[in-house]
């Protein structure tokens, strides 16, 4: 049943945050913009992931976080943990700068054999693998300031002890050296370790985590190098029964729509060097506030990819008072065959279901009539997932919007095969002047039919399309809470279209 370009409101009032509520005191996460379905500090600064380990059935999730103010600062490692990826709880800082420097991002790994002899019987030790950044060594020019550290916990991740013969991996006259992303190769019985170090990728490996030697580099002519090459991580992952390695690096600037994005390669790797299979640059998102992402460790054949919701263009600055940024839902990845060469998806983890209140199938009927359907959805949370299907993939948009007359768009266009948000009419945006914009994905996928899901939160929105062939993360600030949800299509035929409410996380 087509649809002739019809305006279809749906009538979703989202949960009442007036106009009035956003300028009253408000109690601690139900704070103007702050996202209901996604991890955020308590309070201050935050930005990459970091130290992502599972171990035990508890899901640990480190941060860059800086506890004196909501813009960047002397780094530290903030702490969280969960049981299902959705709910976090946070704890104690768990790592604190020193005389050798900030505590710049790194990795942990479960050092289960006792390979390091940091743990006790019965108690292996949980290895936090970082960067030392030396702000004295900064300031005085040099090109030495950032190294490479260890630290241990024999109390699952309480409390921490950082190895008195830090660092052990010295910087060898490279300004940008860090990142380390650690990982047991079991064919090598050894550990590596992916580093950014400048504009590539340096592989080193260790059969203790404390003695590291260089192995090889990659991409120095491969790749987007728009900026600076940072946050890496190998994985392996199969497709159609035969392993593959993917290597996510992110870059600032450089990214498809501006400032920081992660790119990724697939291919081979045997321990000592990375060969893609192919040459072409590819992203994991293309949109703007998807950045600095890895995976959870010890997860088995599962890897689990969480990225900081935000941009380096206009980090510093958004509208939150309390605290600043957030983290992307938590995402599955795999990898599928399209378009003649090998993909990276991403998906919303299954895990999200625990939160999900109530299925609301929407009647295709309904839709074709242009109905107001508010009748059908009484009350939906400021947070919701959105997912539909369609049988010709022609042009569409999602229509969010509010009584102040702002609106976020997004949509499909067929003419260029792109898919798309439009935030230059979504919010506050004065304060930087490259925030409104439109960030465009293309569409991987040569079948004649989609998918379509939106994760809506009040101030983020997570489009995965094509079975997360094509993704776009895109963050905004509504000056009062969006209170419509609109779809507008030119002759397209939508099925199973369906609205899921969020509850709350806090």
């Amino acid at each position: 049943m087509e649809i002739k370009k019809t305006l279809l409101t749906i009538g979703i009032i989202l949960a009442a945050i007036t106009t009035q509520a956003q300028k009253a005191p408000t109690k601690l996460y139900q704070e103007p913009y702050r996202l209901q379905a996604h991890f955020s500090p308590k309070e201050k600064w935050m930005n990459d992931p970091n130290g992502m380990v599972y171990y035990k059935g508890v899901y640990h999730l480190f941060f860059q976080y800086y506890p004196k103010a909501t813009v960047w600062g002397p780094m530290h490692w903030g702490h969280a943990v969960s049981n299902d990826l959705i709910h976090w709880k946070q704890l104690s800082i768990a790592l604190y700068p020193d005389k050798l420097g900030y505590i710049f991002s790194g990795s942990v790994v479960i050092d289960k054999d006792n390979t390091s002899g940091l743990g006790t019987k019965g108690k292996p030790a949980m290895v936090a693998i970082f960067t030392h950044h030396n702000p004295k060594g900064e300031k005085a020019g040099t090109s030495t300031y950032q190294n490479q550290s260890i630290a241990y916990s024999l109390d699952e991740g309480t409390t921490w002890t950082k190895y008195k013969g830090n660092p052990v991996v010295k910087n060898p006259g490279i300004k940008d050296f860090r990142d380390p992303k650690v990982f047991w190769y079991a064919p090598g019985n050894k550990w590596v370790m992916t580093l950014a170090t400048k504009d590539r990728i340096t592989f080193y490996s260790s059969p203790n985590l404390k003695d590291w030697k260089k192995e090889s580099e990659f991409g120095r002519m491969l790749g987007a190098h728009g900026g600076v090459w940072e946050c890496p991580d190998l994985i392996p992952l199969k497709l159609n029964g035969k392993e593959y390695w993917a290597l996510l690096v992110s870059i600032n600037p450089g990214g498809p729509n501006g400032g920081s994005a992660t790119q990724y390669f697939v291919g081979h790797f045997d321990g000592n060097k990375f060969t893609p299979t192919s040459t072409e640059t590819k992203w994991i998102d293309h949109g703007p506030d998807n950045y600095a992402g890895v995976t959870w460790s010890n997860t088995g054949n599962r890897k689990i990819f969480l990225g900081w919701m935000s941009n380096w263009l206009y980090a510093n600055e958004t509208p939150t008072v309390k605290w600043r940024s957030a983290t992307t839902i938590p995402r599955e990845l795999s990898l599928k065959s399209a378009a003649g060469d090998i993909w990276l998806t991403s998906n919303p983890v299954e895990e999200l279901e625990n939160i999900v209140t109530k299925t609301i199938n929407v009647d295709a009927g309904l839709l074709a009539k242009d109905n107001n359907i508010f009748s059908v959805i009484k009350q939906t949370p400021t947070q919701y997932r959105l997912k539909f299907n369609t049988q010709a993939v022609k042009d569409y948009s999602v229509i969010l919007s509010n009584n102040a007359g702002e609106k976020l768009v997004i949509g499909y266009n067929a003419k260029n095969s792109r898919y798309y948000i439009d935030r230059t009419r979504a919010g506050q945006n004065k304060f930087n002047k490259q925030f409104a914009s439109i960030a465009y994905a293309p569409r991987l996928s040569l079948s004649p039919t989609s998918d379509f899901e939106l994760l809506v939160d009040a101030s983020s929105v997570e489009l995965f399309a094509d079975g997360g062939l094509s993704n776009l993360t895109g963050i905004y600030f509504p000056k009062i809470p969006y209170t419509r949800l609109s779809i507008v299509n030119n002759g397209m035929e939508i099925e199973d279209l369906q609205i899921q409410p969020l509850k709350s996380i806090w």
